[in-house]
Order: C-alpha cells, then sequence, then structure tokens
C-alpha cells in the first residue's frame, strides 16, 4: 500500500485555495475565471476519487485502484499547468500562483509514478504466485497415507 497518501492529499486540497484566489479575482476576463472553474471541478474530481480510495482502504490505498486515479489527475494538473502558463498574462495569474500549481502537479505526478510502480510490482508478484512461485521451488508434498 502507499505510504503518506493522506498527507498528500491533504497537500492537494490545500492547494484548492488556488481556485479560490482565481474565482475572487476580478482582475481577470470572464472567459478565463469560467475556463479555470471548469479544469478546478475536473482537477477536485480527481482528488475525490484518490479521496475515497484513501477512505476505504482506511488511510491506505490500493496501488492498483490508485494508479489509473492518480493518472488522471496528473493529466488534468497538467492541463491546468498548460492553461496557466498560456494566459498567464491575459487572465492577470500571479506568478507565484503558476509556481506553486507547478510544485503542485510535480508531487501529484510523483505520487502517480510511486502508485504505478508499486502497482506493478503487485501484479507481477501476483502472476509468480500464479505460475506456481515464479522461479521458486515448490515445497514439497507431505507424504499421504499412514505413516
Amino acid at each position: 500500500m502507499i505510504l503518506g497518501a493522506v498527507t498528500f492529499l491533504r497537500a492537494l486540497a490545500r492547494l484548492s485555495i488556488l481556485t479560490l484566489l482565481f474565482a475572487a479575482s476580478g482582475a481577470y476576463a470572464q472567459s478565463c475565471q469560467e475556463d479555470f472553474q471548469k479544469l478546478s471541478e475536473k482537477r477536485m474530481a480527481g482528488i475525490e476519487a484518490l479521496n475515497n480510495l484513501g477512505k476505504a482502504g482506511k488511510g491506505k490505498m490500493d496501488p492498483e485502484a490508485a494508479c489509473p486515479a492518480a493518472k488522471r489527475l496528473a493529466a488534468v494538473e497538467t492541463e491546468m499547468l498548460n492553461y496557466l502558463t498560456k494566459n498567464k498574462e491575459w487572465c492577470n495569474i500571479p506568478d507565484n500562483a503558476v509556481d506553486s500549481f507547478k510544485e503542485a502537479r510535480a508531487k501529484t505526478q510523483n505520487f502517480a509514478s510511486q502508485a504505478c510502480s508499486v502497482a506493478a510490482k503487485v501484479k507481477q508478484q501476483r502472476e509468480q504466485a500464479a505460475a506456481g512461485g515464479g522461479g521458486m521451488m515448490a515445497p514439497p508434498k507431505l507424504p499421504a497415507g499412514p505413516l
């Protein structure tokens, strides 16, 4: 299971403050706010999916379930970062907001990488076990019948 998942998700939730920052600022065009709101909703859905996995595992996530969810969240955050970078001037997005989001995205990508790495190991171990130990010697058979 993935350690630190709950801490990671709490950090992601704190970064949702960026959404509030952008929503509260009337300094940029209405289209910026609408676009960013749509992206924020997609991001929050991804965070919620990971939160639900953490709750279901009582603080520990199943890496095989977390991998695709974390990859989707990382993709949404990449889309958001691209939007922020491309529209920074037009939407009057502060440099520190873009930098903070870059850090958040890097953490999400790292989390996704770890989750997928662990999921691949779990899958490999399961396949080896199904194939009879994956190269390990099978335990000796116990004698049958009276001793």
